[in-house]
């Protein structure tokens, strides 16, 4: 029947990093990613995917490398299968978090139907057009494949795009039922430029979305470590648009925040958001609005939507390991998932950086084969969201023993 979901190889002379998942996995599942620098790594990692035949691939590769010139290469050595990727801030490979690689997520068409939809300009969205083109997706998958059970889509949109909250709100009507989850195209902590792959194309300011449809059990999800406390503030002076907060309780943004946490405005960085999100009630749950960074006048740029008179609420983490654990273990309840793919938020990397737990959350994230990448913001049905890792279990097709 071959591997519903293979992670390609490529070779044990491609500087290949991981090892195989073990005998629980039946052989459904190869893993393995390669160096971005290696001179021949498209092709290397594209010869390890012609051993099987693929309804698409997904292919994510660390903003190091020449990405244009990666995603040609890589598709030309594909000729005729479907490639649609993004750049990332950081990887996860089968060692767990990795830099500087390239990952190729095959899906396997014994399994797996995809129908892939461009938004070519996510300037000029036209949600009654989208709208149609996954209605119409979506029933042409179903009249294929009328066996098959089990439906998600996943979305890879330009991270720095400021256009995902549009995206999401109006991908919504044409899900139906389908669970929705995705990520944003990062470029490591440089925050300059961001990659969506379309075959062998690469675009700004632009999204791909697959309508899949398998007869292996999918289970989305999305999940944070982080509970709400007591401490709130009101954003009073903003610039939605842009994704701006300039005043917080009436003070300048950046320093009212600074104070809430008894820091020096001066000293607020990346790991200081990583470690004390804020995070707004909507529809009974606590969602977090993270901070991307402090602008030269003391605004605060946020990773998602924020507007004036939004209530933020200073959010405490859990334990990272603990929390991820337990999560994932809940996935593997009656039985464990061939893979996960996951979009994972800079932000949560950050944060394991600062309090050195990368190794231990590697391991986890080895334990229960996560694979996938780091985000400027994770997507989940409707809504775009931050300190999130959104993603899907596949477990083993029904009609294998």
């Amino acid at each position: 029947m071959g591997e519903p979901f293979a992670m390609a190889s490529a070779g044990p002379d491609a500087a290949v990093s991981g090892t195989a998942p073990g005998p629980e996995a039946d052989s459904l599942i190869a893993t393995g990613c390669v160096s971005v620098g290696l001179p021949d790594a498209p092709e290397r990692l594209a010869a390890a995917l012609c051993r099987e035949r693929l309804s698409c691939v997904i292919l994510l590769v660390s903003a190091d490398a020449d990405v244009a010139d990666f995603a040609r290469r890589f598709a030309a050595a594909l000729p005729g299968v479907m490639v649609m990727g993004c750049t990332t801030a950081g990887e996860i490979s089968a060692e767990g978090y990795v830099e500087g690689e390239a990952l190729a997520l095959g899906l396997q068409a014994a399994h797996f139907a995809v129908d892939r939809l461009l938004i070519a300009d996510l300037g000029s969205l036209k949600a009654e057009d989208l709208i149609g083109r996954m209605i119409r997706a979506r029933s042409g998958l179903m009249r294929d494949h009328p066996a098959w059970e089990h439906e998600f889509a996943f979305l890879m949109v330009d991270g720095l795009s400021i256009r995902e909250d549009e995206l999401t709100a109006a991908l919504a009507p044409g899900l139906g039922p389908v669970q929705l989850f995705g990520g944003s195209a990062g470029d490591g902590t440089r925050f300059q430029r961001t990659f969506i792959v379309h075959d062998g194309q690469v675009l700004t300011n632009a999204a791909v979305l697959a309508m899949v449809r398998t007869d292996c059990r999918a289970r989305v999800f999305s999940l944070d470590h982080l509970r709400p406390t007591d401490r709130r503030m009101v954003v009073t002076e903003a610039d939605p648009q842009r994704r701006i907060v300039r005043r917080i309780n009436a003070e300048p943004a950046a320093r009212e925040y600074a104070r809430l946490l008894g820091k020096d405005p001066g000293a607020l960085d990346t790991f200081t958001f990583a470690a004390h999100p804020v995070v707004v009630r909507i529809g009974g749950k606590h969602h977090v609005r993270a901070i991307q960074r402090v602008a030269e006048n003391g605004d605060l740029v946020f990773f998602s939507a924020i507007d004036e008179g939004v209530v933020l609420t200073l959010a405490e983490p859990q334990d990272m390991v603990d929390h991820l654990e337990g999560e994932l273990a809940g996935l593997a309840r009656g039985g464990a998932p061939v893979a996960i793919l996951a979009c994972d938020c800079i932000l949560r990397r950050m944060e394991a950086m600062e309090k050195q737990k990368s190794t231990a959350l590697s391991a986890v994230l080895r334990r229960f084969r996560v694979y996938g990448f780091s985000t400027y913001g994770e997507q989940v049905n409707s809504m775009h969201v931050n300190h999130t890792m959104t993603g899907v279990a596949l477990y083993r097709p029904d009609s294998l023993p």
